[in-house]
């Protein structure tokens, strides 16, 4: 019997990629907006759930916000992230100031905006703490209102005059476009530039349920503000200082300050308010 005839084997053609073209690219992978680590963010909420605190318009507490933990600190990061991130309205609380001179008003961030806020201090404190003046003191980790007292009382036996000034309404007042430009000078994290200044625009919710519209200051009462503030006095209050009255040292406690000098200095224009003392011993 005689070999059985076969046709000849036929290759398939591949229908995937045909003949003369390139595979297809795989799709690639979304990147976010923002490098901004997922640590950073946890670390923040680690240390606003520490400090505790009341809750801002969103009545959502620090309990309530730990409920879901997980799921609030990924959805932050993620809405940061990808710029997608805006703050909600600062609660407005007001509190009686000393001696029955009027009130204070506070502002109260949600939750999520305080750990937002907190994470952004974090990475501008450590670029920051190094270049603040020896003599500022406030709201500065490792010192205290205590330390600028014990310098106060130091050098009053050593200068004759004593300038107590405070800068009136100054958390009220601040204006923003001279902050954000101090916070440009001092980071190139455009996430930080982005959300400092969304931060400073964002609505205050008074007691009666309106909102008021911000064009200058930054709220008391927020995890960013006090670190604002030493930035902006820094340099409209610390190195002008240095520079122009270099025998006058001084202590400097956010926007409340005591120089001294053996004659008297003009810091009207820069101060708002100075009031000379008698010498203090």
């Amino acid at each position: 019997m005689g070999l059985e005839p076969r046709g000849r084997t036929v290759q398939g053609r591949p229908t995937a990629n045909p003949s003369g073209e390139e595979p297809g690219e795989r799709p690639k992978r979304k990147v976010k907006s923002f490098e901004i680590r997922k640590r950073l963010v946890y670390e923040a909420w680690q240390r606003v759930q520490a400090n505790g605190g009341a809750p801002g318009v969103d009545a959502v507490s620090i309990e309530r916000f730990a409920d879901k933990e997980a799921d609030n600190l990924y959805k932050l990061w993620n809405r940061m992230s990808s710029g997608s991130y805006f703050p909600g309205p600062v609660r407005a609380v007001e509190i009686p100031k000393d001696h029955g001179q009027g009130v204070r008003v506070l502002g109260v961030p949600n939750t999520a905006d305080r750990v937002a806020q907190t994470a952004a201090a974090m990475l501008l404190e450590e670029k920051l703490e190094p270049i603040f003046h020896p003599d500022s003191y406030g709201y500065r980790p490792g010192r205290s209102a205590h330390d600028a007292l014990a310098k106060a009382r130091q050098r009053c036996w050593k200068q004759d005059w004593v300038l107590d000034l405070d800068v009136r309404a100054f958390f009220d007042s601040v204006p923003h476009d001279l902050l954000l430009k101090a916070v440009a000078h001092h980071t190139d994290e455009p996430w930080v530039l982005l959300y400092v200044e969304r931060w400073l625009k964002a609505p205050m919710q008074m007691p009666d349920g309106t909102l008021v519209a911000r064009e200058k200051g930054t709220p008391q009462g927020s995890p960013i503000s006090p670190l604002l503030a030493n930035l902006f006095m820094h340099y409209a209050f610390d190195r002008w200082m240095d520079r122009e009255h270099p025998d006058a040292p001084f202590e400097r406690y956010a926007d409340d300050g005591v120089p001294r000098t053996q004659g008297g200095i003009d810091v009207e224009d820069r101060t708002r308010r100075a009031v000379l003392c008698q010498r203090w011993r």
